[in-house]
């Protein structure tokens, strides 16, 4: 039998369980990192012991939708559940991307429980130098 001493992670617990696992049509958050690397636009994901056929990432147009659904495990009849804290059901997160991130290619990896995609910075955005042209056609003009 497993004993609990921190009455934070009580309330926590209790909360969750009072709001629901989260559905399709109501899912609950779930925590990301987004930072830029190099050319590229990090977002990670936490999807701890979610499978891979449960993960679902869409973009129109420049709105990116990330859900994915933890399920129960499937136990025995003669288990009996002495303490169960990882939240079950439907997670899903919107990011609103820039217009100035390539959409067209974006990969996708999971590992060890965490979503990572990499948006590459379009060309358009980049910073380039602007070359300056001799006044080889100067013309005057009279009146």
């Amino acid at each position: 039998m497993l004993m609990r001493t921190d009455p934070f992670r009580e309330l926590d617990r209790l909360a969750q369980q009072l709001m629901g696992p989260g559905t399709w049509s109501k899912p609950s958050a779930m925590p990301m990192d987004a930072y830029r690397e190099g050319d590229e636009y990090v977002v990670a994901f936490d999807l701890p012991g979610v499978a891979t056929d449960a993960i679902d990432i869409d973009v129109e147009r420049n709105m990116l939708t990330v859900k994915a659904e933890r399920r129960p495990v499937a136990k025995a009849d003669d288990v009996q559940m002495e303490l169960s804290e990882r939240p079950l059901g439907v997670f899903s997160r919107q990011i609103v991307l820039a217009d100035t991130l390539d959409t067209e290619h974006i990969k996708a990896d999971y590992d060890a429980g965490v979503l990572t995609l990499r948006i590459p910075i379009a060309e358009r955005a980049k910073p380039r130098k602007i070359s300056i042209g001799v006044g080889a056609g100067h013309k005057e003009i009279s009146g």
